[in-house]
């Protein structure tokens, strides 16, 4: 009997913070170049002289879901996606570097180049500062910044975009919605990465299917309860026996 109490217990909570996450997802379906949180369950029987025959349901193998999300074209010129595999690197909140693909770039009140969250955008030489005369800005293929000045009349390059292209099992999301080498240790800069400027890539997040998957949840969630329920009442039918 408490087999079944153990399973849907279980069950039970995680599917909650199933529905939890496809929640997520969902708020950061238009989040520029989000990826969305995945989230898995698997059966594991417990340990004890009195609990072998006993299983639990728990978390397993959470992570992001990779997929490119759409190109979105925006025709500013501080705009910029990634084309394929690759990550734009900035500082992140903890003083250490991060990594986005969301590349909706822009000037900060001390000239450096940063993300609209003010997070940092870090260069192959370091932070990339912006001329205070800046009349206009391209970003080419491979990130390098190229800037026409009122002081000027020939382009000038600025500084390039750090561009990586790490392991996708080695990375790791992290509470801000940045990724993170596991490791902790710093990515090489990939001449192979290329960017578009004037475009921003989407969340990749199904709408449809995450909506699917919160009913689903929902129903899954309904079923575990009425385990309990059936477990409770067999076992009130099982003490009427033995009362007998």
């Amino acid at each position: 009997m408490d087999r079944l109490i153990y399973t849907a217990m279980t069950g039970a909570k995680y599917l909650l913070e199933r529905q939890a996450t496809l929640a997520h997802n969902l708020a950061n379906a238009s989040t520029t170049g989000f990826r969305a949180d995945t989230v898995g369950l698997r059966a594991v029987p417990t340990t004890g002289q009195q609990a072998g025959t006993r299983v639990f349901t728990v978390e397993t193998t959470t992570g992001s879901d990779f997929a490119p999300g759409p190109m979105i074209s925006t025709s500013r010129n501080l705009d910029v996606a990634i084309q394929g595999q690759g990550w734009l690197a900035v500082q992140g909140t903890d003083g250490n570097e991060a990594y986005t693909r969301a590349g909706s770039l822009q000037v900060g009140p001390d000239g450096t180049l940063q993300l609209s969250n003010g997070m940092q955008v870090q260069g192959t030489g370091g932070p990339i500062t912006m001329p205070n005369d800046a009349q206009s800005v391209l970003v080419g293929v491979d990130g390098t910044l190229t800037v026409k000045s009122a002081s000027s009349m020939l382009p000038t390059t600025i500084g390039q975009l750090k561009l990586v292209n790490p392991s996708l099992s080695d990375l790791q999301k992290g509470l801000d919605g940045m990724f993170r080498l596991k490791s902790g240790d710093v990515a090489d800069a990939d001449a192979k990465v290329r960017v578009a400027g004037g475009t921003l890539e989407g969340s990749n997040v199904n709408v449809v299917e995450s909506m699917v998957g919160m009913i689903g949840a929902a129903r899954q969630f309904e079923l575990q309860m009425k385990m309990l329920s059936t477990a409770e009442q067999n076992e009130q039918k099982a003490g009427t026996v033995l009362g007998t």
